[in-house]
């Protein structure tokens, strides 16, 4: 087991460090833009930056390798910015707290940043490095991966030239993602509509938690629970046998992560508040049976609350969110008919917010294929002009192909099994890889990804593996050095 002050003195883990103070939530990628401009700076290599926010910075090629084509190496700056209900932690100024453990660096209250800070660092430690041999390198570094791919999706011309590139975004080492799903984001929002609050009804807090949450793409065939969902479900059984009135609602963080933790504040009679408890009692066990092993410590709780409110949604809006909560398609929708054991289609209904003036609710949809993502946008339209609700596309992205012919991914084969004697894996993901958009703003490029072992990405609790991101840079260095 390594100590901190041993694993730093890997310049990996001292730049992933480094990166652990610097905020860089989506959208706020303001400090870690500096950071990199910074670098590049002290160790007197070309940068570029586009209006967007993007940065690349360049390292020309070393002896004997003048001659071989470049390649870009990507990730992303951003990190899902995710923390228990107890957490204090402010993500636009803390730093974030790891432990190591065995193994594996771990954040117990909050995400890691690993997704995709790993990237970012082993880029850093191989950029300012004068031991390894590579072409010139175009290290390609992008905003908001994980709120809709932006940075990819804005590329500007010129920003890059080469015709081959290598992403460090996935998660399982040994394996190469090969081609991803694309996804479109729908927001339904209701506008809010208000009555006066019945003054002899009592305030309480139905809440969701205890799930483990996780990534929407790569987790969603687990079948964790939906805090977002149950809370509907719930919502809905309640005012099924009782009168009552739903006041506030929210849920979810990232519409990319399984929510973990929802509630709604609602005013009931007190002379219901036992049968409500009946009710929460049968929900509880109805929900740890479903969810059995996958999510056993999930917990809906019923609890007075101390707010002090005049005004509740009408009774045909409370209808409305709660309906519509229930009909919204989420999960798996269909499995590959192509790839054994691959999700084609799936939605994740994974925010609600209760706005100023709106009640937003954000699904997330990913298929490998076009027509079906295009459907599943189709019933969330339906469904929420059903519910007099409106809805506009977010964002959208198309899926990366397989390709039939990739000189880069012949490289890496061979130069895994020289570095591990073991084979390369190749495999088709249900998430959303930035070279989906690359495809359209670079052109046609040769692509790869390859990344280290971690575990509950956008979620408390993230890990990343010490000996893994230590195998997969060596990997790394192998693939430059046979590049021809």
């Amino acid at each position: 087991m390594k100590d901190i002050n041993t694993l730093l003195e890997n310049r990996i883990f001292y730049y992933f460090d480094k990166l652990t103070k610097i905020p860089r939530c989506s959208f706020e990628e303001e400090k870690i833009r500096e950071y990199l401009i910074g670098f590049a700076k002290e160790h007197n290599l070309e940068y570029k930056t586009d209006k967007i926010g993007n940065v690349v910075i360049i390292k020309e090629a070393t002896k004997g390798y003048e001659d071989v084509d470049s390649i870009i190496l990507q990730g992303h700056m951003d990190m899902v910015c995710e923390k228990t209900p107890e957490c204090i932690i402010d993500f636009s100024k803390d730093a974030i707290k790891y432990e190591i453990e065995g193994d594996f660096i771990v954040a117990h209250d909050t995400t890691l940043g690993a997704d995709n800070g790993i990237a970012i660092a082993m880029i850093l430690a191989l950029l300012e490095s004068k031991e390894y041999k590579h072409p010139k390198i175009e290290a390609l570094f992008t905003v908001n991966e994980e709120s809709g791919m932006t940075g990819a999706a804005n590329l500007e011309g010129g920003m890059v030239t080469s015709k081959r590139l290598l992403n460090l975004d996935s998660e399982t080492e040994g394996v190469g993602c090969i081609s991803c799903a694309g996804a479109e984001r729908d927001l339904i929002k209701f506008k809010k509509e208000f009555k006066k609050l019945d003054k002899e009804k009592t305030l309480y807090e139905v809440i969701v938690n205890g799930l483990k949450g996780g990534h929407s793409g790569q987790e969603i065939q687990v079948g964790l629970g939906n805090a977002v969902k149950i809370l509907g479900r719930s919502l809905y059984r309640i005012f099924e046998q009782v009168s009552g009135d739903l006041i506030e609602i929210e849920g979810g963080a990232k519409p990319n992560a399984i929510p973990r933790y929802a509630k709604a504040i609602v005013a009931v009679k007190e002379e219901d508040i036992k049968k409500i408890q009946d009710i929460i009692v049968e929900l509880n066990s109805q929900f740890v049976t479903e969810l059995g092993k996958v999510d056993p410590d999930v917990r809906l709780n019923f609890e007075r609350t101390k707010v002090n409110l005049e005004k509740a949604f009408t009774d045909e809006l409370k209808n409305k969110i709660i309906g519509l909560l229930n009909i919204l398609p989420n999960g798996v929708i269909a499995m590959s008919k192509n790839i054994h054991g691959l999700v084609e289609t799936s939605v994740n209904v994974g925010v609600i917010e209760d706005k100023e003036e709106s009640i937003n609710i954000i699904s997330n949809i990913r298929s490998s294929v076009q027509s079906s993502k295009e459907y599943i946008g189709l019933v969330n339209k339906i469904a929420a002009n059903s519910f007099g609700a409106e809805i506009e596309i977010m964002t959208k992205y198309p899926a990366w192909e397989y390709k039939e012919n990739s000189p880069l991914r012949e490289v890496a084969k061979k130069a895994y099994k020289e570095v591990s004697g073991k084979e390369f894996k190749l495999e088709a993901i249900h998430a959303g890889l930035e070279c989906g958009m690359f495809v359209e703003t670079i052109g046609d490029i040769d692509m790869l990804s390859i990344g280290p072992n971690m575990k509950g990405v956008h979620a408390p609790g993230e890990h990343l593996s010490i000996s893994s991101t230590e195998r997969v840079f060596d990997f790394l260095i192998r693939i430059l050095e046979e590049l021809k």
